[in-house]
């Protein structure tokens, strides 16, 4: 058995533009300024603590908190009118699917979403039956500590040898290394293929037609 862990902002759904937004209204509204687009997305993938404390340099737990509950309450109203924000990147669903279906793979979700969150999203796109982990800042540290990844080979009794973890962000190629397992980056996502490179991914996709064969080149399918 293999274990294939997805990051989810950036990597399975584009929310790059509404976090943006989002962030921007969230400073805004408590009387900061808003930090700039490439601000906003350089901390995508942290849990919401750690995101707001590296964008403020701020250490009032004061100010983080309602910075955090700030930015939920803005985030729940941007979705509520109906409206697919947070849709899957083209070949996203293909590429669960096939690998859903190959008996000798388990697929994961390591992501800095609260879990509510990402149950609501897999609930969205009929994925919630794909996966058999779910790691979140709700119970682990934020990425790049490895303990989404420990959590996730503890519940599905994979070893590190067998685990891949899927990102866009050096935080995701940070988070496998530091678990000791494989990694792979996508370059479609919120930081740049050369930054995934320096950070020590194991391999760079440009797209998820290209994505079985890496996983394949990094955990073989047997476990001979």
């Amino acid at each position: 058995m293999r274990l294939v862990v997805f990051d989810m902002d950036g990597t399975l759904i584009d929310t790059a533009g509404l976090i943006a937004e989002t962030m921007a209204q969230t400073f805004s509204n408590v009387g900061l300024a808003p930090p700039g687009d490439r601000a906003a997305r350089s901390v995508i993938g942290l849990s919401l603590p750690v995101a707001m404390h590296r964008l403020t340099g701020n250490d009032d737990e004061v100010l983080i908190e309602k910075l955090v509950s700030t930015y939920r309450e803005t985030y729940r109203d941007a979705i509520a009118g109906g409206v697919d924000r947070e849709p899957l990147y083209p070949g996203a669903r293909d590429a669960l699917d096939r690998l859903r279906n190959q008996d000798e793979t388990l697929l994961g979700v390591a992501t800095g979403k609260a879990l509510h969150g990402v149950r609501r999203i897999l609930d969205l796109h009929a994925l919630s039956g794909h996966f058999a982990t779910l790691q979140t800042p709700d119970h682990n540290p934020s990425k790049p500590h490895p303990g989404m990844l420990i959590s996730a080979m503890r519940e599905t009794g994979v070893g590190p040898q067998r685990t891949v973890m899927i990102g866009d962000t050096t935080y995701d190629v940070q988070l496998g290394r530091a678990a000791g397992v494989a990694t792979i980056g996508v370059a479609w996502g919120y930081h740049s293929p050369a930054d995934l490179r320096d950070a020590g991914a194991d391999v760079v996709i440009e797209d998820f037609d290209g994505m079985d064969a890496a996983i394949d080149g990094l955990v073989s399918k047997s476990d001979a």
